[in-house]
């Protein structure tokens, strides 16, 4: 399977507290395969990878922007950076920050607890992104 990976940036009450949204879609049909949330360290891209380890999925090519962890995370000979291919997860974050004010910079509707901005993004992004694995 080849898999695409990016991250989305949020912030959790003021801008000095950063939290990332981190996808993995599949390059061909462009299902929503796994996400995380939490900060832009390895730490958390590996989290990311041990869901995927868990599901037994078979990734044959990874198809990312050239941010480090991947660099450092990823076999470089499955990885291939090409930003302009990460067009439908960039959309998808579009998508998010239009439906989901508290994901917008300029808003008085914003989270003030990790748990509930999680919660909230998770709800849209599961029947948004996943309804059709259901049916």
């Amino acid at each position: 399977m080849s898999l695409k990976v990016n991250e989305m940036w949020s912030y959790l009450s003021k801008k000095k507290q950063p939290r990332w949204l981190w996808w993995v879609e599949d390059a061909v049909t462009g299902e929503i395969i796994a996400f995380v949330f939490g900060r832009r360290t390895h730490q958390m891209f590996r989290h990311l990878l041990s869901l995927l380890e868990q599901a037994k999925i078979k990734i044959i090519r990874w198809i990312t922007d050239s941010w480090w962890a991947y660099f450092d995370c990823l076999d470089q000979r499955l990885r291939l950076v090409r930003k302009a291919a990460l067009q439908g997860l960039e959309r998808k974050h579009l998508t998010l920050r239009t439906r989901l004010k508290r994901l917008t910079r300029r808003t008085i509707c914003f989270s003030k607890s990790v748990t509930v901005q999680d919660t909230i993004i998770g709800q849209f992004i599961d029947p948004f992104f996943f309804a059709n694995k259901r049916n």
